[in-house]
């Protein structure tokens, strides 16, 4: 091994980054039939609203996600020692945005308690910011996982659309951060990226099992976290612009609602889904202009969240051509002053 580091140090760690992904990819596919198992038992379920027989589904499978994410991180940690302070950081953030998604799923947290956990959950991200950070930007850190997080958790309710979108997002950020040799930042893309694959295996139409806040905002997080650490915030912005758009919509026609005040969408006789008529608006509704089932209602957002991905991956790409950019370069060297104000 220590040989291979020193010869080929970016292939090793993209191998370790493959092993991690697979890892939580086995550990989450394993894990799910006895979790879906436990949480009926435990009668953690709710009413899958988009069929028309009402099925009973497990809740808070966000719990298998988690799981798999961990041992995906400690095999990291193991297997690539230098990294230990990074991938420990980055594992104590999620575990509590995760700890915040369950206290939500069993007590319903009101939106300003969910921003306010969620920030707090943040602040250890600040100890892996850029040297000699100014406190603006320290404070911005847990402030845009806060944020992030919310928006990963706000385009939701069909499904697999979380979880989809979560594997096209977690995609393109490994896809991009190769590409920019970020081969660190791979360890937990890959992570969440193996874990995602295999609890959509469950989540995906017909859902024997929903994510829940446990899930949706660790989605969020690792986003966040992947941004910061890997300097990638234009690239994870991109990709969450069908997100932005969804929130934009929602807050625009609504302002901020509580979850109870949400009018859900409906299901006519044939099963397809139709907008009520009245409530809020959102990128969901927006495909629903016609009555279309579930499927292809997801498949329309995946799509969305795809063409964001690959233009992600286009700018990492070209990203290198812009610094080499005089122009660009002094205007990159600007932007970057806003690290240090304060």
């Amino acid at each position: 091994m220590t040989n291979l580091f020193t010869i080929h140090p970016d292939l090793t760690i993209f191998i370790i980054s493959a092993i991690c992904g697979i890892l939580a990819f086995i550990i989450t596919i394993f894990t799910m039939p006895k979790l879906i198992n436990k949480l009926k038992n435990a009668n953690i379920v709710g009413t899958d609203i988009h069929k028309t027989s009402k099925p009973i589904v497990a809740e808070m499978g966000g719990i298998g996600i988690l799981f798999g994410f961990i041992i995906g991180i400690f095999a990291g940690i193991y297997l690539y020692p230098s990294l230990t302070f990074q991938l420990i950081i980055v594992l104590v953030v999620i575990l509590l945005v995760g700890i915040i998604g369950m206290v939500d799923d069993l007590l319903t947290l009101s939106s300003k308690e969910k921003f306010i956990l969620l920030f707090l959950a943040g602040i250890p991200l600040i100890w892996i910011a850029p040297p000699n950070a100014g406190l603006i930007y320290l404070i911005l850190i847990p402030i845009a996982l806060s944020i992030v997080s919310n928006l990963t958790n706000m385009l939701a309710g069909l499904n697999g659309i979380e979880s989809g979108l979560g594997v096209i997002a977690m995609t393109s950020l490994t896809i991009s951060c190769l590409i920019l040799g970020k081969y660190d930042i791979a360890i937990i893309s890959m992570s969440m990226l193996g874990a995602l694959i295999a609890f959509l295996i469950y989540n995906k139409h017909p859902s024997r099992v929903f994510p829940g806040d446990t899930g949706t905002l660790i989605i969020g997080a690792a986003i966040a976290a992947i941004a910061f650490i890997g300097r990638v915030k234009l690239i994870a912005f991109i990709i969450l612009i069908p997100n932005i758009i969804d929130a934009a919509m929602k807050f625009y026609s609504a302002g901020v609602m509580e979850r109870q005040q949400h009018k859900p969408t409906e299901v006519n006789d044939d099963g397809k889904l139709i907008i009520p008529d009245k409530g809020f608006k959102s990128l969901i509704r927006f495909v629903l202009k016609k009555p279309i089932g579930e499927k292809e209602a997801v498949r329309i957002i995946w799509a969305i969240g795809i063409l964001f991905g690959i233009f992600g991956i286009v700018v990492a790409i070209i990203m290198p051509n812009i610094i080499g950019n005089e122009t660009l370069a002094q205007f990159i060297k600007f932007k970057d002053l806003f690290y240090y104000l304060l």
